[in-house]
């Protein structure tokens, strides 16, 4: 199975306007970004280890 590593054009689009929202934050409000993010990862990782197991 070939898996894509790279970003497609709208993933790059939109990780530039992330790191441009990023800038105007605060430490404080960096750690919470990125904490929130991992957060969603691990969601988003369970959700896919669970469907993988349903297939």
């Amino acid at each position: 199975m070939d898996i894509p590593m790279g970003l497609n054009l709208e993933q790059e689009f939109n990780l530039k306007v992330y790191r441009d929202q990023v800038k105007e934050l605060s430490p404080e409000e960096s750690q919470e970004f990125l904490l929130e993010v991992l957060r969603q990862l691990m969601v988003k990782d369970n959700m896919i280890k669970h469907l993988l197991k349903q297939a």
